[in-house]
């Protein structure tokens, strides 16, 4: 039995005339008829009666219907499946992410980029930008969701969001119903702040809209993740500035509040390793660019 036979007789199957089963295939009737004799004898039993009148299926060719396209099917599927490896559509894909990503549309969109190559399994793992850049030059992670522009020439970059700070405040604050935020009114207030040592690039942007407003902040918590972050806030504990996308972290206890303009934004970039040409990582490389915001991919970059 080969798949052409298969073929050859779910076409009869559904057209009961060998005329029509033909021009279907695109062949002559004579080898049609040979190649449903052949399929009979290698099975053992009759699939077809026909006659000069009509060309009916048996009770053994109606049994047979489900089982020929089946394995047909099968077979298709197999031949994809090949085809997918061959092309590095089947694997697995490691993605880092910083905490903010949460909020940024990010499980949205690996969500949906799973749906459209379920053969890919997607891992994610939460970490700081520098452990995330360490991880990406030891083949670690395939791409990372960073805050900071210090990889190595090895990398390209991304700009994947861009986006305002706000005031982040205890609900019961005294300037938590102010409409917008002049941050010099912070002034002497506790600041929560993200860790130095965690995100170095993003404890200097909150201390320079700090110092642009013309004041050091009284820094008395660190936290490593921007949830302990409102949460400390939320408890009490101080005051900080984060990037706008805390907003929708839904924190009971915390209340975010614009602040006047300012030119330091909080910004994620998509990194990964310039030289590697996997084909499922260009996929998602597509779609991450697609859900971007508007800006320039730069080459590989040095720090």
């Amino acid at each position: 039995m080969e798949f052409r036979h298969l073929r050859y007789f779910l076409a009869l199957s559904e057209e009961l005339h060998f005329g029509r089963a033909a021009r279907r295939l695109s062949i002559s009737q004579p080898p049609l008829s040979l190649n449903i004799r052949q399929l009979e004898e290698s099975i053992g039993a009759k699939l077809f009666l026909r006659n000069s009148k009509e060309v009916r299926l048996t009770a053994a060719g109606r049994a047979f219907v489900p089982a020929a396209r089946a394995l047909l099917e099968q077979a298709a599927e197999a031949g994809r499946h090949a085809r997918e490896v061959e092309q590095g559509f089947v694997g697995v894909l490691r993605v880092g992410f910083v905490s903010s990503m949460l909020f940024r549309g990010l499980p949205e969109l690996l969500q949906g980029f799973q749906s459209q190559h379920p053969q890919l399994r997607v891992l994610v793992r939460e970490m700081n930008s520098e452990n995330q850049v360490v991880e990406l030059v030891h083949g670690q992670l395939d791409v990372a969701f960073v805050h900071t522009t210090r990889v190595t020439r090895e990398m390209s970059r991304l700009l994947f969001s861009s986006e305002p700070f706000v005031c982040c405040l205890p609900q019961g604050h005294a300037l938590a119903r102010v409409r917008k935020l002049a941050v010099r009114r912070l002034e002497g207030e506790p600041f929560v702040m993200f860790s130095r040592t965690a995100s170095p690039d993003y404890y200097e942007r909150v201390l320079s809209i700090c110092t642009g407003a013309g004041f050091h902040p009284d820094v008395r918590h660190e936290a490593r993740h921007w949830l302990s972050v409102v949460s400390l806030v939320a408890q009490g504990m101080g005051v900080a500035l984060v990037p706008a996308a805390l907003r929708r972290s839904g924190m009971p206890g915390a209340t975010f509040v614009p602040i006047e303009a300012s030119d330091v934004r909080s910004q994620a970039f998509c990194v990964w390793r310039a030289a590697d040409d996997n084909a499922g990582l260009q996929a998602l490389l597509e779609t991450i660019r697609s859900a971007a915001e508007p800006g320039v991919e730069s080459a590989p970059a040095g720090r």
